[in-house]
């Protein structure tokens, strides 16, 4: 019994919710902290999340890397979520985590995040982008939404507005797709939902 107990793990980080926020980006849950680089989302420097934004807004895939210190920049990655109006959380607020590394097919809801609450704080968001297929899974059950392939979307209604829900790559390296590609298709995403101007 106390081992289950200690494999039972609550969200660490509180959802990152910019007023301004257009777009809702959701994973499953963060890794094990002792894979954090930074007390932030994203935080394993083998996830490619802000290589890709920084690929894709800045040209240069370590704009957030801080490589003397092994780490992303945090503070340049709020100010420019911040500023793009981008926000983040987990579909996942309680796991537990069967073997101890962050695979979505390691983990185990205990306690789904309430999405329309997400939702119901962000007033000009009009886009949500799933970054993982238990995340995605769990978004579908919620709000019965279909699910849209890989890199494309499908709009649902949310207390009487629409919503536009993307099916996007994982960032992991775990998934078989090259960087560049990833951000390519993130690139597109942006642009069809105007965080990037054509």
């Amino acid at each position: 019994m106390t081992t289950e107990i200690q494999t039972i793990e609550c969200h660490p980080l509180t959802p990152f919710l910019p007023n301004v926020a257009r777009l809702l980006m959701l994973g499953s849950f963060p890794p094990p902290q002792k894979r954090w680089s930074m007390d932030f989302y994203y935080p394993n420097l083998n996830n490619d999340m802000w290589r890709v934004m920084g690929l894709i807004f800045f040209g240069d895939k370590n704009y957030f890397v801080d490589n003397a210190h092994k780490s992303f920049r945090k503070e340049r990655i709020i100010d420019f979520l911040t500023e793009k109006g981008i926000a983040l959380f987990d579909t996942a607020n309680v796991v537990r985590r069967l073997k101890d590394n962050a695979a979505d097919k390691f983990l185990e809801i205990v306690e789904a995040t309430d999405i329309s609450e997400l939702l119901r704080q962000l007033s000009n968001c009009q886009t949500i982008a799933v970054t993982g297929q238990k995340a995605m899974n769990t978004l579908c059950t919620q709000l019965s939404v279909k699910e849209p392939a890989v890199g494309k979307s499908v709009e649902f209604m949310f207390d009487n507005c629409p919503i536009r829900l993307f099916r996007m790559p994982s960032t992991s390296r775990a998934y078989p797709l090259p960087l560049e590609r990833k951000a390519e298709m993130y690139e597109t995403m942006l642009k069809m939902i105007g965080i990037i101007e054509n």
